[in-house]
């Protein structure tokens, strides 16, 4: 493909850019991905992958809601079922105080007109996870909810975004973003590429992506850590959290248990750098072992931080530029936006193609997070 033949040039080759990328080249398009290292490098293939609808923020959930119909149709979309398992998403109280937090977070939900989340007991909860711990009274859960395989889904991605005709460059780092007359031209690894809508889905570095395409967004990041026991015989199928503590817990299809829940190791953005902090992490494994005390004496097999951009509400940015014309985000997704990938990227293609969406994204939109200049 050459370049004066593209239509959109993909900023970030994780799984919300091969998203985009994929909708799109099913729509018609001519789509090349950059990426500064290789595709999934941070992010993407850090992720707990969980696929979650179970105490999302409101502002989310439509489309969180669609994109949990898409993730049980996943193998018709990519050709892979993608490691999915929906065996259900569950938030513990450990004592009857948490119970309100429970009721509190159900009675939101059902105002709002929403069904999906559950109030269950003692009993239920022990007939659905009978590892775990006695203390533990009642929980909120959403049955159809689960956790993929990062990896997995990476590949699938991939694969269909090229068999689609996507062209994917790793190790094109962009370097600068002009205007040329109505298109953009991309500076990458010394080479140039024209086309008249770009995507910034660059993750924990797409705050200095809009800078250069003329939004001022701020972005933070986060290093979310995450641990990987040895393998183990069958314990539980849903993905476990608990109110008041960090903690995300499942055991994958091959035993191992994957302990996480948003604690933070560090960080050095510009450098692509990321350290565990274990004394941080250690409060992940006490929750996970209070729970469920029978892993105590588990060998830890693994480690490690992703790099994720964070904006200060929590809340994706998901939408066109409210500046520059052409230019559409995808970032900021705070650590939760594995789930969301299917669909941010059909509303991207929405957006690009017809020019605009019936999605609700409204509360997504740069503009909430831009400073406002004084007029000139």
């Amino acid at each position: 493909m050459s370049e004066a033949a593209i239509d959109t040039i993909v900023i970030g080759g994780g799984l919300h850019g091969l998203s985009a990328s994929l909708h799109l080249a099913r729509a018609g398009r001519r789509v090349v991905v950059l990426e500064r290292s290789w595709v999934g490098r941070h992010a993407s293939s850090s992720s707990a992958a969980g696929v979650r609808t179970l105490n999302r923020d409101l502002a989310e959930l439509p489309i969180s809601l669609e994109s949990q119909d898409m993730w049980h149709n996943i193998e018709a979309i990519v050709g892979s079922d993608c490691g999915f398992r929906a065996y259900g998403q569950v938030n513990v109280a450990e004592h009857p105080k948490h119970v309100a937090v429970l009721e509190k977070r159900l009675a939101l939900t059902r105002a709002a007109g929403y069904t999906h989340e559950e109030l269950i007991d003692r009993a239920e909860l022990t007939r659905l996870i009978p590892a775990i711990s006695s203390h533990c009274v009642a929980a909120l859960i959403v049955r159809t909810d689960g956790a993929a395989d990062p990896h997995l889904t990476l590949r699938a991605f991939r694969r269909s975004a090229e068999s689609a005709g996507v062209t994917i460059h790793e190790g094109y780092g962009v370097t600068a973003i002009e205007r040329v007359g109505s298109d953009w031209q991309v500076h990458a690894d010394g080479r140039s590429f024209v086309a008249p809508t770009v995507v910034n889905a660059a993750g924990a570095w797409a705050g200095d992506i809009a800078a250069m395409l003329g939004d001022d967004i701020p972005l933070g990041h986060k290093a979310s850590m995450m641990i990987v026991t040895e393998r183990i015989a069958p314990l539980l199928k849903p993905v476990v959290s608990v109110v008041g503590r960090p903690l995300s817990f499942k055991q994958s299809d091959q035993g191992t248990l994957v302990i996480g829940g948003g604690l933070q190791g560090s960080a050095d953005i510009q450098a692509q750098k990321s350290f565990v902090d274990f004394s941080e992490l250690a409060k992940g494994a006490r929750a996970a072992t209070d729970l469920f005390p029978s892993v105590g004496p588990l060998r830890i097999v693994r480690t490690w931080a992703g790099m994720e951009g964070k904006t200060d509400d929590h809340l994706p940015v998901v939408g066109p530029s409210p500046t520059a014309s052409g230019v559409y985000h995808a970032f900021g997704f705070s650590g939760h936006g594995f789930q969301l990938v299917p669909v941010v990227g059909a509303i991207l293609a929405d957006l690009i193609v017809h020019g605009g969406t019936n999605r609700c994204i409204e509360a997504l939109s740069a503009d909430r997070l831009m400073a406002r200049r004084p007029a000139a």
